[in-house]
């Protein structure tokens, strides 16, 4: 009887301390559930919190990418506009330019003609003075005669100007000599060139561009005969040419400025011409959407450069040079 009260005693207490651990592995499960479940909500608003913050950025940087499209569509809008407008302008300029220098020259003949008539029929029948000014108005008006044909041509390069073609640079180079024969027999200029390539552009305005150069390389030489080498190189996208010379050469501080329309650095009393001709290779050159720049050294001589668009990738290039 005793040993069965022990036994049960015993039991009691074993499942006492039993019921004791329960609760206290209960109690460790519940807060670890408890702590568990703390993490998981907090990392889950943080999660939340830095997405939020994420779609708040993607929000700005899309109204930022938003109003730069809108501030550069109306950029492009506006620009569009001013080339429109720079393009009506410089047709109605081109118009007025062609209108008023043609217009010009039917009055103008009629005061030369009448001019010349009175210095053949009066010269020497009046004092001098009045001979020298006949003589200064006969020949002023023959310059502003040659400056209004200038101003002519150069108004027609944009609009009479003739579709592209393909053009043999070779050909074109015969005919500018050919047409310069005179000045280059009686200056004993010798003109050579390299092989020169096909190129599409306007064949008339290409030649009077290497014509107008070759002129005024003839004109402003040195003592010596004029040396005049023209080439030609390729790179990848254009063909630059050269127009080299040994003349008179030009200021650092005019190079820019010879491609002005009538703009002199000599008096017509020393080298005759309008001050027209390179405004109108340069023009020539830009409606090709090339570019014309010149290299000189005062004194030893110039070089002017031409920059055309290769559009076409044929050329040819022979083995010989020309010398005229």
């Amino acid at each position: 009887m005793r040993k069965v009260n022990g036994l049960e005693h015993k039991l009691r207490l074993d499942l006492t301390q039993n019921l004791k651990r329960l609760h206290r592995t209960q109690a460790a499960l519940l807060a670890t559930c408890f702590l568990l479940s703390l993490f998981v909500c907090i990392a889950f608003m943080r999660f939340e919190r830095r997405k939020a913050g994420d779609y708040a950025a993607l929000y700005r940087a899309k109204e930022r990418m938003a109003r730069e499209i809108d501030d550069r569509l109306r950029a492009e809008t506006a620009l569009a506009e001013r080339t429109r407008a720079l393009e009506r302008s410089n047709k109605e300029l081109e118009q007025f330019a062609y209108a008023a220098s043609h217009d010009l020259q039917e009055p103008l003949r009629m005061v030369v003609s009448y001019l010349q008539l009175l210095e053949r029929r009066y010269k020497g029948k009046l004092d001098s003075n009045a001979d020298d000014f006949i003589h200064f108005a006969v020949d002023g008006a023959n310059r502003m005669r040659e400056m209004i044909k200038a101003l002519l041509s150069y108004s027609r390069v944009g609009s009479h100007g003739k579709a592209f073609e393909l053009v043999s640079m070779e050909k074109m180079m015969t005919e500018v000599l050919d047409n310069l024969n005179v000045a280059v027999s009686e200056s004993h200029a010798a003109v050579t060139h390299g092989p020169l390539p096909d190129v599409l552009a306007d064949a008339g305005q290409v030649t009077l561009l290497f014509q107008n150069l070759i002129a005024n390389a003839i004109k402003f030489r040195r003592e010596g005969p004029p040396q005049i080498h023209i080439s030609a190189e390729q790179d990848a996208d254009s063909w630059t040419f050269a127009v080299r010379d040994n003349g008179i050469g030009i200021e650092p501080e005019y190079m820019e400025r010879i491609f002005d329309v009538f703009q002199r650095l000599h008096s017509p009393a020393k080298y005759a011409g309008t001050g027209i001709g390179l405004a109108i290779c340069k023009r020539i050159v830009e409606r090709h959407k090339g570019r014309l720049w010149v290299e000189s050294e005062p004194g030893v001589g110039s070089t002017f450069f031409i920059r055309l668009p290769m559009e076409v990738t044929q050329a040819k290039w022979p083995d010989t040079q020309t010398q005229a």
